[in-house]
């Protein structure tokens, strides 16, 4: 819901940023070629062979990528984003979160195509209070074109906030509710960790988590084990399928220690892990029971339940340092 608390005509100078450049005339690095292809696919698990050869297409998916800076950034963004973040910032907006994108995918993108785009500020939202803060929703639209034709629309969307507790700027206001403790108000953080999305074609997955079982999906056309969870065949394109329950065996393919940015749901350092599963799919999880420092890539992990709160349990993977 919105809430009040913004300067008198803040809202209406955040509105003066909407339809505003945050890129304009972008150029990406490298033309679309078979090697970041083939590295996107080995990450990805997805061997799809309209993915290589010499007919190969780029997964749709890896839309953004081809448009990325990389750590040398891009010299084409403006300003704009830079001011708008500035004045979020001074008005006590100082933390960041990504909710969401969408893509839309216009013609397939192949190995040699010179990819441009242009970015714009499409949308600044009202001041919304959620579980994290308080604070706006920001949407920037990418529209990218690939040897000049139009290729694909990129959206996406963060809120700028102020974390629950925090003092805003330009006053004494607090969202959290004045009477609280500073250590009531962090253990409430703490117990908000961020909601799965739960939709038509998963939901079977989260029902086999509630029942303490991983289960994965097998194509009925050509057996090919599946995850995450999809409507169709990556192989083959069948729509049949079963599922499998994994036995909970795996190793850590690839994995990240988290120290920043802090979030309150969450303790610092963590491990997480993209799990090879016996089956030969890959999951995204939590590496538990060692330290973060000590996770290796070829670990062996059991898969287990972990209870994050009251109504969210998820799976897990205990790694052994043996």
């Amino acid at each position: 819901m919105s809430g009040a608390g913004d300067p008198v005509g803040f809202q209406e100078r955040l509105k003066t940023f909407e339809g505003r450049a945050a890129a304009s005339a972008g150029v990406g690095k490298d033309l679309v070629n078979e090697a970041m292809i083939r590295h996107w696919c080995e990450a990805m698990g997805d061997a799809n062979p309209a993915y290589a050869g010499p007919d190969a297409i780029a997964p749709p998916t890896m839309l953004q990528a081809w448009t990325m800076g990389g750590l040398s950034g891009h010299t084409d963004r403006s300003g704009a984003y830079e001011e708008l973040f500035a004045l979020l910032d001074g008005a006590g907006y100082t933390s960041v979160v990504a909710t969401d994108c969408e893509q839309e995918y216009l013609r397939p993108l192949r190995p040699g195509d010179r990819i441009t785009f242009d970015a714009v500020i499409e949308g600044i939202s009202e001041r919304k209070t959620t579980k994290l803060g308080t604070g706006h929703f920001v949407t920037t639209r990418m529209d990218v074109r690939a040897n000049g034709e139009p290729a694909g629309t990129h959206r996406f969307r963060i809120l700028k906030y102020a974390p629950v507790g925090a003092r805003r700027g330009g006053g004494a206001e607090r969202d959290a509710d004045a009477g609280k403790s500073a250590d009531a108000e962090k253990g409430a953080a703490r117990a908000v960790r961020p909601r799965p999305v739960v939709n038509r074609d998963n939901a079977g997955f989260w029902e086999g988590v509630a029942e303490h079982r991983l289960l994965i999906q097998r194509c009925g056309g050509c057996g090919t084990p599946r995850f995450p969870w999809l409507p169709g065949c990556n192989a083959c394109g069948s729509d049949a399928w079963e599922a499998v329950e994994a036995s909970g065996e795996g190793t850590v393919f690839s994995y990240v220690v988290m120290h920043h940015p802090p979030f309150p749901a969450f303790d610092p350092p963590y491990a997480v892990g993209l799990i090879e599963l016996a089956e030969g799919v890959r999951i995204v999880s939590n590496v538990v029971g060692v330290e973060p420092e000590k996770v290796r890539i070829g670990m062996a992990v059991r898969l287990e339940f972990l209870r994050v709160d009251g109504e969210l349990e998820i799976p897990v993977f205990r790694g052994s340092e043996g």
